[in-house]
Order: C-alpha cells, then sequence, then structure tokens
C-alpha cells in the first residue's frame, strides 16, 4: 500500500529532448543565462536600494520587477539544468513540488504583467501631471501599489492551483519540461469545467487589465508629447516609455508563442524548447533593458567599476 501511495505521488516529466551531442552546450547555454540573469538582478536591486539617488518612485517600483524576476529565474531553470543530465524516462517529480512550482510558475506570470501596470500608471502621472506628482506618488503609494501588484496576482494564482490540487487523479506524465495549472488538472479524469472557465477568467482579467491599461496609459502620454514643445520632455518620455514597451511587447509575444504553438501538437518539442527559453530568458532581458537603457543607472554601475578599478590599481 505504501508502493502504490508513494507511486502515486510521483509524477514522470517529459522535459526537453536533447541529443547527447547537445547535452553539454544546452547545459552551459542555460546555466550562462541564469547566472546572468540573477547577478544582474541582484545588482540592481542593490544598487537602487544603496543608492540614495536611486530612491524614486520609478526605480522603487521597479524593484518590484527584478525581485519577481530573481523569483521567476529559480522557479524553472534550475530543474531544467538537472534533468538534462537525467534520462528521459526517470525524470520524476513529486506530486507537491510539481503542484508548488505551478503556483511559483503562475505567480511569477500574474505579477509581470501587474508590476508592469503600476509602472504604467507612475509613468502616466510623471508625465501627465507632473506638477502633482511628488504629491501622488508618495513613498505610501508606491508601497501600496507594490502590495496591491503581488496580492491580487497571489489571491487569484491561489485559488487557480487550489481548484487543481482538489482532483483526484488518475495519470502521472506531466507533457511539459516544468509543471503549470493546465499540467495539473490534465492529470485528473474528472470534470474539469471549473478549472477551464476559471482559468480563462483569471487570464482575461490579467490579460485584458493590463493590455487595456497599458494602451490608454501610453495613448494618453503620446497625446501629452505630441502636443508639448518641449524637446527634453518629449526625448525623456520616449527613453522610459520606450524600456517599459519593450519588456511589456517581449512578454506578450513569448506568451503568444508558446500559446500559438499548443494549437499544434506535432510541434511539441518545439513549444518545450520555446517555453524554457522564455522562463530563463525575459529575467535577464529585463535587467539588460532596463541597466543599460536607464541613465542614472548607467552612471552608477559605471562609478562603482570606476571606484573599484582606481581602488586595484592603487
Amino acid at each position: 500500500m505504501e508502493n502504490l501511495t508513494l507511486n502515486e505521488d510521483i509524477l514522470l516529466l517529459e522535459g526537453l529532448k536533447i541529443s547527447p551531442q547537445s547535452t553539454i552546450p544546452s547545459f552551459i547555454f542555460l546555466l550562462f543565462i541564469y547566472i546572468f540573469a540573477l547577478v544582474s538582478n541582484i545588482t540592481l536591486v542593490v544598487l537602487i536600494c544603496t543608492s540614495s539617488s536611486l530612491h524614486q518612485p520609478m526605480y522603487l517600483l521597479f524593484c518590484n520587477m527584478s525581485i519577481n524576476d530573481i523569483f521567476g529565474a529559480t522557479i524553472v531553470t534550475p530543474h531544467v539544468l538537472r534533468d538534462i543530465f537525467i534520462p528521459q524516462p526517470e525524470r520524476y517529480i513529486h506530486y507537491i513540488d510539481c503542484a508548488f512550482q505551478a503556483f511559483c510558475v503562475h505567480l511569477y506570470a500574474g505579477t509581470s504583467h501587474t508590476v508592469l501596470m503600476i509602472m504604467a500608471f507612475d509613468r502616466y502621472v510623471a508625465i501627465c501631471n507632473p506638477l502633482r506628482y511628488a504629491a501622488i506618488m508618495t513613498h505610501r503609494m508606491v508601497l501600496g501599489l507594490s502590495v496591491w501588484a503581488w496580492a491580487t496576482t497571489f489571491i487569484g494564482v491561489t485559488i487557480l492551483i487550489g481548484l487543481s490540487v482538489r482532483l483526484s487523479r488518475c495519470r502521472r506524465v506531466i507533457p511539459n519540461p516544468y509543471c503549470d495549472n493546465a499540467s495539473l488538472f490534465n492529470l485528473s479524469c474528472e470534470s474539469v469545467l471549473i478549472n477551464n472557465i476559471y482559468a480563462l477568467g483569471y487570464t482575461v482579467v490579467i490579460l485584458g487589465s493590463s493590455v487595456c491599461s497599458i494602451t490608454l496609459t501610453y495613448l494618453k502620454i503620446a497625446m501629452v508629447c505630441l502636443r508639448s514643445k518641449n524637446k527634453a520632455l518629449n526625448s525623456k518620455a520616449l527613453q522610459t516609455c520606450a524600456t517599459h514597451l519593450a519588456m511589456y511587447v517581449f512578454m506578450l509575444a513569448s506568451a503568444l508563442i508558446i500559446i500559438t504553438l499548443h494549437r499544434f501538437p506535432q510541434m511539441s518539442d518545439y513549444r518545450k524548447v520555446v517555453s524554457v527559453l522564455c522562463e530563463a530568458t525575459l529575467p535577464a532581458f529585463n535587467a539588460v533593458i532596463y541597466g543599460l537603457q536607464i541613465k542614472q543607472i548607467k552612471q552608477r554601475i559605471a562609478t562603482l567599476f570606476y571606484s573599484r578599478l582606481v581602488v586595484q590599481i592603487k
């Protein structure tokens, strides 16, 4: 009986199909991206927290994105790196670990949208209502927006995964490199109508609210910039907004590609590779975009490197 219970609680991950000659290059490539994502995002968080000149609402809100990216980078990539060297029929995961990983994957994805929404609100106030920016974007407001971004996603994902965990299981195979909500409820032979309805509603709310709010925000910002004859203001607005939009477009494009590949079962291997690459590269991409495009952060990084170089020379 104990063996039967153990077998029912252990799932098989299909994972990536990697040829023996590609194993080491794939491992090195993913490991490099993972380390780069961790180091760059941790560096950004430390810089923003320790530099008083960066204690501004825009950068404090961006800390949410970097923290979320650190969290997201550690959810999937270490497991995939481990499984690369394990034969495909032996890639096991405990059901509890699978459910926890699915929760973390959806929390990371949902928080990416809500954080970008509050960052868009910050840019809207800064550009469209600059005289009241300091009065509106107080430390209390920044804290409130940050809590809202994490709490709303946490509650939504808790219900999402809770509906899947309640189901009995009649299957043991996860047809993905990592666990997600669909993988969990597809293990059951019960009716998953409630799961599909809630999952669809949750996705529509998160995606719909982020797309609509960010689109409307940047349309208003564009109208203000078109009316303004201040070239310096327009240039600054273009720089910060382009950075934000690049992050959002990359995230949306990644999600749309994966959703599209789901429509073609014969391309499941390509979908697995794309899903892993998106999970691994998005945190690194966000850090590069902000680290290289925001002038104050570039200056702070350059100052740190210069001061260390001077100390070494002395």
